[in-house]
């Protein structure tokens, strides 16, 4: 009889630790499934956004992400909330394409049916000037307009005469240094400065006698 009763006891231990491994190897299985699930969401998460590099007027770099299927609205509208921008209408944002031409985002379309090939690399850029930039009510405005007018000078996009580079020449050394400094007459600090694109030093010693007259 005491042998009978043993032998039941035993057998239900046995019973009792496989079942603890079998549900020990479920919810195993089950727990690295899930991550595999969450792995795979992830990976399909990732690949629904890009990501976009924006060169700023400044010379920065701004980088964001947004979905592969946004229209280029979105990314405008992420730039201009970054930079605090509220006059939008005179400002755009250009890609190169597989020619490396130039183009203009357009906001009413998706990004990716216009950026063919990757990565997208893009620029925030003035689409036009303001006929009357006083009319402007923004100081930011007239900020980055500034900045790309300076760009397009510097760089030959906008021909200007000898005077008006000297003129804008003055303006920008007034603008980055304030008013001349007695210690600076007759120093290089104007050749340090990039102002024209044919840089003369007849063009210098104009713009060092503009910035003179300055108060």
């Amino acid at each position: 009889m005491n042998s009978f009763a043993v032998f039941p006891q035993g057998q239900s231990e046995v019973r009792s630790a496989d079942q603890q491994q079998h549900e020990d190897d479920y919810i195993s299985q089950k727990s690295l499934s899930r991550r595999l699930s969450w792995s795979a969401l992830g990976r399909t998460q990732r690949l629904k956004v890009m990501e976009c590099k924006v060169r700023l007027l400044d010379g920065t770099d701004y980088t964001c992400t947004v979905e592969k299927r946004a229209k280029g609205q979105v990314l405008f509208d992420k730039v201009c909330d970054h930079l605090n921008l509220l006059e939008k209408d005179y400002f755009g944002i250009t890609y190169r394409d597989a020619e490396n031409q130039m183009n203009w985002l357009d906001v009413s379309k998706e990004m990716k049916k216009q950026i063919i090939t990757g990565p997208w690399n893009l620029a925030f850029s003035v689409k036009f000037y303001p006929p009357d930039p006083s009319q402007l009510s923004e100081d930011i405005t007239r900020y980055y307009l500034c900045l790309q007018l300076r760009d397009d000078v510097v760089s030959g996009r906008l021909p200007c005469s000898f005077a008006t580079h000297a003129v804008l020449g003055s303006y920008t050394v007034q603008s980055e240094l304030g008013d001349c400094d007695a210690e600076l007459q007759g120093s290089s600090y104007i050749s340090d400065m990039r102002l024209a694109p044919n840089q003369t030093k007849e063009l210098e010693e104009k713009v060092l006698e503009l910035h003179r007259g300055y108060k």
